[in-house]
């Protein structure tokens, strides 16, 4: 709010767009969204945003058969109506505040519902209150050929001048198909997340995943504390082992410490904050493969070895951004494969 979306994720003159959106999954145990619609859009206005997602209400379930049910919107239970139709009064409104403050962002409507049938009257109405932009919500629990068929039934009432985005989602490997059903845009934060969130995926790479090494910060690992505290582990122990495993894992990337070497240290500080489990195969993949060496891209230049370790936030964000870079590798490699098939 001080220094607007810009100037805080640093920016500056880079040819990149912002979207700004209201966070649903953050209310959707709530009755309704604890925003106005006035609020969410004064909000992206004075950060800055080139685009801003109205209020939403997620509806957290989905059954393609109520549309062919007998009874028609009489079988959809209420709550689900009434969240869509929520969504439809907030997006209204929304629109037209934006529109009566000639603010600049975009607005993106969001088009809520339970079947291809309710996703496609979400779009055409949304359609009629005058958006061109329409964001897919509440597909995060969807298999792909659910969203495709989705998709497909709103693409027959979609304009052509009306754009989709997809919310959460990427599957690349599926990018062709959402593109011929008006899909120009998604997001998702899944490579990022999983950089620390991943109980094994945590550094991609074009050919595949890897687990990344756990060497945790003795002060700063609960569980290990926990021990500590209850007299099972001796703290200087801890310490002791954190630092030797940092310090082999630095000598292993210069040359100077051999692999077996390196996944017994590890494996002797593993047992102390977690012996419940066993990584040295895993470890010892990432290790013998070194992907770190062969990335190109800055972080794993500037960080080496340590980006594949999972230890502080701040290197894990790091290592998040390496896959987001990866992703992106993988992304335009798709599309790159579109514009071959397509020449």
């Amino acid at each position: 709010m001080r220094v607007g979306v810009r100037e805080y994720f640093r920016l500056g003159n880079k040819n990149l767009e912002t979207m700004g959106d209201c966070g649903a999954f953050t209310y959707v145990r709530e009755e309704r969204p604890p925003y106005t619609a006035a609020e969410v859009a004064d909000f992206y206005a004075e950060c800055g945003f080139d685009y801003g997602l109205s209020v939403d209400h997620v509806i957290l379930a989905y059954k393609a058969d109520y549309d062919q049910h007998e009874d028609g919107l009489e079988a959809v239970p209420e709550d689900w109506k009434a969240r869509q139709e929520m969504t439809f009064e907030l997006a209204e409104q929304f629109f037209c505040y934006v529109k009566r403050m000639k603010y600049r962002f975009t607005p993106i409507g969001v088009a809520q519902g339970w079947s291809p049938q309710s996703y496609a009257l979400s779009v055409k109405k949304l359609q009629e209150l005058g958006y061109r932009y329409i964001a897919f919500g509440g597909f995060v629990p969807l298999k792909t050929r659910d969203i495709l068929t989705c998709l497909q039934a709103s693409s027959l009432v979609r304009k052509p001048e009306t754009q989709f985005h997809l919310l959460g989602i990427t599957r690349c490997e599926n990018v062709h198909a959402f593109g011929d059903y008006g899909v120009v845009s998604f997001d998702s934060t899944s490579a990022l997340r999983k950089a620390f969130k991943d109980d094994k995926n945590n550094y991609y790479t074009l050919q595949g995943t890897y687990s990344a090494i756990r060497v945790p910060q003795v002060d700063a690992n609960p569980e290990l504390l926990r021990r500590i505290v209850a007299g099972q582990v001796s703290q200087e122990k801890a310490r002791a082992l954190e630092q030797e495993c940092l310090a082999t894992l630095g000598k292993y990337d210069a040359g100077e410490a051999t692999l077996d070497n390196t996944i017994d240290i590890l494996r002797s500080y593993e047992l102390v904050f977690n012996g419940s489990v066993d990584r040295s195969d895993a470890y010892r993949r990432v290790l013998e493969d070194r992907p770190w060496s062969e990335c190109p891209c800055e972080i794993c230049r500037r960080l080496g070895i340590h980006v594949i370790i999972f230890r502080g936030a701040e290197r894990n964000r790091r290592r998040g951004f390496h896959n987001l870079f990866v992703f992106n590798q993988q992304l335009q490699g798709h599309i790159e494969q579109r514009h071959l098939c397509v020449s």
